[in-house]
């Protein structure tokens, strides 16, 4: 691995493992009201399917806690609630099971009910993500520096992490979030080389798929560059599954998680004579639940597009009003588009499947 990853300790939520030299976790967050258990339990499985490894519901109301152990029964992951401004709501949810939770000592009733919170969150085991954003900054750090400065946000976590020491607890991980790339990168710094616990790492409010995407892969690359970042979650505004693809995008292109399927295209040009962007966004859409490494090339003229194929692990080439279909650099076969995209299908599952196989032989 060419990036040297920050040395963690380690914690865990549910069964998933933080920190230490464990993979960085990809985790989303549901859009749904938590108070609709159908709506709630749906998404988590479409996260699931393309997927996320740790989910985070908004708890705002009594009943969306009453519904965190009936959404536990239905789901695969490990659950985490979000809390603000009701401590009893984070007491509650972790009596109903859920995994860990998110709050922010800052805006939680005050820092007595913090201390209620972490009593019975040490009784029970279960982690603490402690939230530090530029838009709830306490008072005093704001008079302080004038402005929620990096600085200003990395003090804010180190205070909290003594707060918490010196209650005992130190089952935590923490995240310290802007939608500025550069007050979040430096604020991590800080926090980074202070305190060995995991962090979370994303830019928050990054805004629509497009310029949120952009902004979230300039953002977290730079902090996985320099080795900070034990879970990740990318802010979208859209279906939350996106976060989870661009996550694991952003972690693969830096050689950090070897997952999924990553589709080769051309950008087009004029000998392009198919509807290259359409072929390949169906492609990318019809292997999204593959989860072990496959490389597929979908290729549109004869310049670049043989080698690119052949070169994947499943490849096609458009030739005419036919492409040709390559695996493992053997062409298997020549076909019209909709049978193409077909076999490309076929033979990528069963590729993806032996080499499922092979990691567990």
């Amino acid at each position: 691995m060419w990036i040297a990853r920050r040395k963690s300790r380690v914690i865990r939520v549910g069964d998933v493992p933080i920190g230490g030299g464990y993979p960085i976790v990809v985790q989303s967050m549901t859009n749904t009201f938590t108070e609709d258990f159908e709506a709630t339990v749906k998404q988590i499985k479409e996260l699931e399917r393309v997927g996320c490894e740790i989910v985070r519901v908004a708890v705002p109301t009594v009943e969306a806690v009453e519904n965190i152990s009936l959404i536990k029964e239905k789901i695969g992951i490990p659950l985490i609630a979000d809390i603000h401004f009701d401590y009893r709501l984070a007491i509650k949810s972790m009596e109903k099971g859920a995994d860990g939770i998110r709050i922010n000592p800052g805006n939680i009733g005050g820092m007595d009910k913090v201390k209620e919170v972490i009593k019975v969150a040490q009784e029970r085991s279960i982690p603490i993500r402690i939230g530090v954003n530029t838009g709830s900054l306490p008072k005093e750090i704001l008079n302080k520096y004038g402005y929620p400065s990096a600085e200003a946000v990395a003090e804010t976590a180190l205070n909290y992490m003594k707060f918490f020491e010196d209650e005992g607890f130190t089952n935590m991980k923490f995240s310290l979030k802007g939608s500025d790339i550069k007050t979040t990168v430096l604020a991590n710094k800080i926090f980074a080389s202070s305190c060995d616990y995991p962090i979370h790492i994303g830019i928050t409010e990054a805004g629509t798929i497009f310029s949120g995407a952009v902004k979230s892969a300039a953002g977290i690359g730079i902090l996985l560059y320099e080795g900070i970042g034990d879970t990740v979650r990318v802010s979208l505004s859209t279906h939350p599954k996106i976060e989870v693809k661009v996550a694991f995008k952003i972690l693969s292109s830096l050689g950090l998680r070897n997952y999924g399927v990553d589709v080769i295209s051309c950008p087009t040009c004029g000998r392009c004579q198919v509807n290259l962007p359409k072929i390949a966004l169906e492609v990318e859409e019809a292997l999204e639940h593959i989860k072990a490494p496959v490389s597929v090339a979908v290729m549109g003229c004869a310049v670049n597009g043989p080698g690119e194929a052949s070169f994947a692990d499943v490849g096609i080439a458009a030739a005419g009003e036919k492409f040709i279909l390559f695996v493992n650099g053997k062409v298997i076969g020549k076909y019209k588009e909709k049978k193409a995209i077909k076999r490309l299908v076929e033979e990528v599952e069963r590729v993806a499947n032996e080499k499922k196989n092979k990691s567990f032989s």
